[in-house]
């Protein structure tokens, strides 16, 4: 349990049930937030380098679902995020390799910038899913007439 004057980190974590956009575009401000909160401490290269490699791994695991075939996305949107995903890449071992706190703008911008075009409701899309009951739930009747 965080101390009492920090804000716990887990209050904001997406439900099992939540929209994979949504949870997606959470994952993203997280890292996005963790790399900004690792440049204010310049000093900390241990911070920056694991927020940095925190990133990585989430976009890894973008390039997995991509690289899956039975991947949803359009093949043009799936090989436009792969090529996003080449250049964050590239980007990171650059910062690895020499870890500036700058250099980690342009990876938190990119997060930033895809966090909220999944965490924004397409036109025609629910703004919340509603959940499905779980199995075996009893489904309330309408008894109105």
């Amino acid at each position: 349990m965080p101390p009492p004057n920090r804000p716990n980190p887990y209050s904001n974590v997406p439900t099992v049930a939540a929209d994979p956009r949504q949870v997606e575009g959470w994952a993203l401000t997280e890292t996005a937030l963790r790399m900004k909160a690792a440049q204010r401490e310049p000093l900390d290269e241990a911070a920056l380098l694991h927020a940095a490699r925190l990133n990585w791994r989430l976009w890894t695991i973008f390039q997995a679902s991509l690289l899956e075939p039975d991947c949803p996305l359009p093949p043009e949107l799936r090989n436009g995020v792969l090529g996003l995903s080449n250049f964050v890449d590239k980007h990171t071992a650059a910062f690895l390799a020499d870890p500036k706190p700058e250099k980690l703008d342009v990876l938190i911008k990119i997060n930033r910038e895809l966090a909220g075009g999944l965490m924004t409701v397409p036109p025609g899309a629910a703004a919340t899913p509603e959940p499905a009951p779980p199995p075996g739930a009893h489904k309330p009747t309408n008894t109105r007439a």
